[in-house]
């Protein structure tokens, strides 16, 4: 239970990186469509929010807040999401090269938890290793896009979530006592 409440973040993050992984191994265009419509569901109904709050508020301190103007973008912003969530999976090459990007940023994290957990004399510091590793070849491979189609970079994807998931998990048990031996 310890265990659950210090590091419930992170597994619930393995877990969600898990799931997305097998969903887009199941049906990608869906997924990718639902995510952008309940996207852009949520982002129109914090507009909402936010012209509401406007309304609430005193004039005085309305006219600094520019909430009616963050919320109008909002609503805007998410209807766009959900008429046209066709155009985000038209832009997929792009919103990969992107993904691509988050993935070798998360592959360098790693690389500084790996060089930790070896300045720690960690006994299991190649475990962050591998899981650095897995990041930044998947991350070059997306970004690289070698692939004939986009079925294929969409199944590669869910792959890559699945093994980072599963090294991510292992790599957060191993490293769950660093900020204890640092102190």
């Amino acid at each position: 239970m310890k265990l659950w409440k210090k590091h419930a973040n992170s597994i619930i993050l393995c877990l969600f990186e898990a799931v997305v992984g097998v969903l887009l191994l199941v049906d990608p265009v869906r997924l990718t469509s639902g995510v952008i419509i309940v996207a852009g569901t949520l982002l129109a109904a914090a507009g909402v929010v936010s012209i509401i709050r406007y309304f609430r508020m005193e004039p005085a301190e309305a006219a600094v807040s520019r909430l009616l103007m963050k919320g109008l973008v909002e609503i805007l912003a998410g209807s766009f999401c959900i008429l046209q969530s066709d155009w985000f999976l038209a832009a997929f090459p792009v919103l990969s090269m992107l993904y691509g990007i988050a993935v070798l940023l998360t592959g360098i994290g790693k690389i500084q938890l790996t060089v930790d957990l070896l300045r720690l004399h960690r006994p299991m510091w190649f475990l962050g290793a591998i899981s650095a590793g897995v990041s930044v070849l998947c991350a070059i491979v997306i970004l690289c896009n070698p692939f004939a189609s986009i079925s294929v970079l969409w199944i590669f994807t869910g792959v890559a979530l699945i093994a980072e998931a599963f090294f991510d998990c292992i790599t957060m048990f191993v490293s769950r006592d660093r900020k204890e031996a640092a102190e």
